[in-house]
């Protein structure tokens, strides 16, 4: 293998973490919240939770052109953060949900935390890998 295919395939696999793990994550965010409010854990109630804020995060990736750097906190992740509970948050109240003050404060923390969080383990990871 190739130094540019092995560089090619290793973008490509942490583009594909990076992605799906934004998106489980954003899942795992709607069933706990569904679940401490002891509302049902079907699929219709988690993608009825869920949509506004994977849409909002599939907006981010674009905006913020987040496959060239899908790791980086700043700006791709930052920006991905804050456009995905923003653009959530609008898409809950556009569809008829509330978005009240401490579930906006939740949200926020929760999400900032699972999507900079991993970004920031995986960069760690990845570093701590390349030097040993």
């Amino acid at each position: 293998m190739t130094q540019s295919s092995s560089s090619s395939s290793s973008t490509s696999k942490t583009l594909l973490y990076a992605a799906a793990v934004d998106i489980v994550l954003v899942l795992v965010f709607a069933i706990s919240g569904r679940r401490s409010h002891t509302e049902s854990l079907t699929v219709g109630g988690i993608f009825q939770t869920a949509w506004p804020f994977l849409a909002s995060l599939a907006i981010g990736w674009l905006v913020c052109r987040t496959w060239t750097h899908p790791l980086r906190l700043w700006p791709h992740g930052v920006l991905l953060w804050l456009i995905t509970v923003a653009g959530g948050m609008a898409l809950r109240i556009a569809s008829g949900n509330t978005a009240e003050l401490p579930f906006v404060i939740v949200a926020t923390v929760v999400l900032g935390t699972f999507l900079l969080g991993h970004r920031l383990l995986a960069t760690l990871v990845i570093r701590r890998t390349n030097k040993g």
